[in-house]
């Protein structure tokens, strides 16, 4: 199989905006719901650094001031987004119905929750307990009711709109599935603020729910992208980082099944299912950490090749943040439950890399979005051909 780039003639919606759209509407024409990547891998900064296994001086001062960076963040995409959907509803329309932007719909659950989270997490510390409780409150419901509805809505385009071909599976197909698994991770940290009881019982099984609906999902979606990774070659240069995004239901889900067990520990729940949580986050944890390992190391070496052969900024990069801070999460909570320092080095060490990320992708997406390179239309994409018809080098 070879591709060939074949320029196609851009539509007229693309590049005649409606008349008399303000200025800065005009700006939102492209910007799809894959910038709401941005928001969760800077909330991720701020909610792994904050229970990480070491004390460092000016750490938890640092993380807050990110996670009020990513709330500003949220706002204003929100606001961007909103203005996009208002003016450009034809581009909205065909980004639902495109099969390799659609998936992304499930983000703005993940904004939502990431920033929820880091409320109660450090945001505390700057707008007391009392607002951070009512802040994640709202996030928290909202990001979970659009992320069980894009669970859903964006598998029922793929089977009635978009028709993908087995060929075409790629990592991003996972985003909407993973939502409910961030709603699962991040519940927790509400279950002590509702009524004692059946409240907290109840929140803590319906957590527990979506951690088994998004696991189960992600179970049916894996081995077609690992398929498609062996038998198809490697996925196209700029789509390269994507392959990061397969740890985002690895690490949340570890994540997941450690906020538990801190939670059944409590007394929410009464014996034995109180040991069950904790002996399953470990039992569970340890294998899937281990996979986790093995996928970052393959997309690493997969992200290495593709950088030597040009591969540039985009917005894909964003998928070297959120789910390596899941992974950073999740061995975390392993540390704590299993008594090992080679889980909290591991915690830190993958921090070190998710800081890294962060800056880079941070610091290429303003540039990005000054020069107005990122909110430009795309380029057409190359068109498949059979073999023989086309050659590359």
């Amino acid at each position: 199989m070879v591709t060939v780039a074949h320029p196609q003639a851009p539509s007229n919606s693309a590049t005649s905006p409606t008349s008399g759209t303000p200025r800065i509407a005009l700006a939102t024409r492209h910007l799809g719901p894959n910038w709401y990547a941005s928001v969760m891998g800077t909330a991720i900064i701020a909610g792994a650094g904050a229970t990480l296994p070491v004390h460092v001086p000016g750490l938890r001062t640092a993380c807050t001031a990110v996670w009020a960076f990513s709330l500003l963040m949220l706002v204003t995409l929100i606001a961007a987004r909103t203005l996009h959907w208002i003016h450009h509803r034809d581009q909205a329309r065909a980004h639902l119905l495109d099969p390799a932007v659609a998936p992304f719909y499930g983000c703005l659950s993940m904004a939502l929750l990431a920033v929820g989270g880091g409320a109660l997490l450090v945001g505390e510390d700057w707008i007391g307990t009392g607002a951070a409780v009512a802040l994640d409150a709202v996030l928290f419901v909202a990001g979970t009711v659009i992320g069980l509805a894009a669970a859903v809505a964006i598998p029922y385009l793929m089977v009635v709109k978009h028709r993908p071909e087995p060929g075409q599976a790629s990592p991003v197909w996972l985003l909407p599935l993973v939502a409910p698994m961030v709603s699962a991770a991040l519940g927790p940290l509400l279950i002590p603020h509702v009524p004692a009881g059946q409240a907290q019982q109840t929140l803590l099984y319906a957590c527990f729910a979506m951690f088994g609906l998004s696991l189960l999902a992600t179970l049916v979606m894996l081995p077609m992208i690992f398929a498609r990774l062996l038998t198809g070659g490697p996925f196209p240069i700029a789509l390269t980082p994507a392959l990061f995004l397969v740890l985002g239901p690895l690490g949340q889900s570890t994540t997941a099944v450690n906020k538990f067990a801190d939670t059944a520990a409590t007394g929410v729940v009464p014996a034995p299912y109180d040991q069950g949580f904790a002996v399953f986050a470990v039992l569970y944890g340890v294998p899937v950490m281990g996979f986790a390992l093995l996928w970052l190391a393959l997309a690493g070496a997969m992200v290495v090749r593709a950088r030597r052969r040009g591969m540039g900024f985009a917005m894909t990069w964003w998928a070297f943040t959120f789910p390596v801070g899941t992974c950073v999460t999740g061995a975390e909570g392993l540390g704590k439950h299993t008594g090992l320092a080679v889980y909290d080095w591991l915690a830190i060490a993958l921090y070190a890399l998710l800081v890294t990320a962060w800056a880079v992708a941070l610091t290429q997406t303003l540039r990005g979005t000054l020069n107005g390179k990122l909110l430009a239309a795309p380029r057409p994409e190359p068109r498949v051909l059979p073999p023989g018809t086309g050659r590359t080098t």
